[in-house]
């Protein structure tokens, strides 16, 4: 009875079976709580989302409307005082360890629940079992544990379960996949991906990517990147349980043509692959300076800039934000691309200007770069008249 149920199972049998468990509880979250009901990316046919609610019920106890106003009010105020779970502002430990108390803190935030909890289930039986007994899902859950794998397995099954999602999710995601790891994406605040391979937390991992195009259902966004969520989501599709609605915007091109409108929302839906070939532009110009100097405290100098250029200026040290300034004061043509990268990035952060503005601020960026005599920027002006 302690030790065996209605499946007399090995330790590694056991094992198996947790990890299988787990692992769908971490696919009902990405797919179900994070794709699906936080950003709208895809459509679940009601059987679908039937039973990643009653799993979650199950496993989690977490309430749908709780998850998805707090995740969209850690996208709106991300890495600011009024983020629910920033390592940046709360420290690494704290998130890592300690991140299911701030997503407990945050549930019982009024405001957050009815400003972002929009959109959610809202059904008799969200109302009357998964919202208002969300604890009596994982008493049942213990007791089927208990029957088919015995008491002592049971419960140590079930007390993994509940620590699964408040770990990997609530600590590692939202603190380490804002501290730690590689950016496909120069995103405004600090997300990483953690690893290009994201399997163990249901494509989680690639949590940079996810900031860069937050309403994609698709998080890999590189030929090496894998988003094992995104294979589930193609399988659900193809048997007509799950509609993609959005996924992140693959650039095209044409022959470089006059700077129109059509340019301009290309640019801007396409806003992270242009930064990103801005900074190997920037990089060109870099290394064309720093191979024509002379003088050996002038090399020194550039060199120590290398990191800065292609970062934002509100997010440097004090001593490396002189030390740039210092660098860009005598090398002109590095100071132009430096100051383009700023106005550049801000065309699609003028949220109240018109088309019409905008289409003219990137008119005159282009005439003002292939007029600068930088090779490498107007290499770049003429790339950016190619998006289509």
């Amino acid at each position: 009875m302690l030790f065996s149920g209605h499946f007399d199972l090995s330790f590694w049998e056991l094992l198996a079976v947790l990890l299988v468990l787990t692992h769908i509880t971490i696919a009902s979250v990405t797919i179900f709580l994070h794709r699906c009901q936080a950003h709208r990316a895809l459509d679940l046919h009601p059987i679908a989302s039937h039973f990643f609610r009653l799993w979650l019920w199950l496993t989690t106890g977490m309430v749908t409307k709780e998850w998805a106003a707090i995740h969209r009010k850690h996208h709106a105020k991300c890495e600011t005082v009024d983020d629910p779970h920033s390592p940046q502002i709360l420290g690494i430990n704290r998130v890592l360890w300690l991140g299911v108390f701030l997503y407990v803190k945050e549930s019982f935030n009024r405001d957050t629940l009815e400003r972002y909890g929009h959109g959610t289930p809202d059904d008799w039986m969200e109302r009357n079992v998964y919202a208002s007994h969300s604890i009596m899902g994982l008493v049942l859950m213990g007791a089927i544990n208990i029957w088919l794998f015995g008491l002592v397995p049971g419960l140590v099954i079930l007390a993994v379960q509940i620590a699964w999602i408040p770990f990997w999710a609530a600590g590692v995601i939202n603190g380490i996949g804002h501290f730690w790891g590689y950016r496909s994406w120069q995103t405004s605040e600090a997300s990483t991906n953690i690893i290009p391979w994201g399997i163990w937390i249901g494509g989680e991992e690639l949590h940079n990517n996810h900031h860069a195009f937050a309403t994609s259902a698709k998080l890999s966004s590189k030929w090496y990147e894998f988003d094992i969520g995104w294979m589930y989501i193609r399988i659900l599709g193809f048997l007509g349980l799950a509609r993609v609605k959005k996924v992140a915007p693959t650039p095209k091109f044409t022959n470089a043509k006059p700077v129109d409108l059509n340019t301009l929302e290309a640019v801007i839906a396409n806003r992270y692959d242009v930064l990103a070939k801005y900074a190997a532009s920037l990089k060109a110009t870099y290394r064309e300076e720093l191979a024509k100097l002379q003088a050996r405290k002038d090399v020194e100098l550039i060199k120590g800039i290398k990191r800065s250029l292609n970062r934002d200026e509100q997010k440097l040290a004090e001593t490396e934000r002189a030390r740039l300034e210092q660098a860009l004061d005598k090398h002109q043509a590095l100071q132009t691309a430096y100051n383009m990268r700023k106005e550049l990035k801000a065309l699609w952060e003028r949220s109240h200007a018109s088309s019409e503005q905008l289409l003219k601020q990137l008119q005159d960026w282009c005439h003002r770069a292939e007029a600068s005599g930088i090779r490498p920027l107007q290499e770049f002006s003429f790339r950016l008249r190619c998006y289509a």
